[in-house]
């Protein structure tokens, strides 16, 4: 039997990132915000155009995730709320409708954070 090698917070963040661009997510950002935040390392957030769009991002970065090891400790809200939120811990993954998104401002909020990834 094949055990599994646990990954790093950062190379599950950028697994995330790479699941949400082959799901055609726009305006994708991973943020850096150790040493800003107690409870996460990364955030990656990013911008679904439908709400089926987000919910088969929430499905991909979910199962993309896991089939390397991470283990998702919850997940908040839903495609018809216009945010789905995926917490593996040390990576916080935030899928918004582009409205939600504007609306909460994250990068504004957690602005301090370094800015790993950004793709438009």
């Amino acid at each position: 039997m094949a055990e599994s090698i646990l990954l790093q917070p950062t190379e599950y963040a950028r697994l995330a990132v790479d699941a949400a661009l082959d799901k055609q997510a726009s305006d994708v950002l991973m943020l850096d915000v150790r040493g800003i935040s107690d409870f996460a390392d990364f955030f990656v957030l990013l911008t679904a155009d439908s709400k089926r769009q987000l919910d088969a991002l929430a499905e991909e970065i979910e199962a993309a995730l896991k089939r390397q090891g991470a283990s998702l400790h919850h997940r908040e809200g839903n495609p018809d709320s216009g945010w789905v939120l995926l917490d593996f811990g040390d990576l916080i993954v935030h899928i918004f409708g582009s409205e939600e998104r504007e609306y909460y401002r994250l990068e504004q909020v957690w602005s301090k954070a370094l800015q790993v990834v950004r793709i438009l």
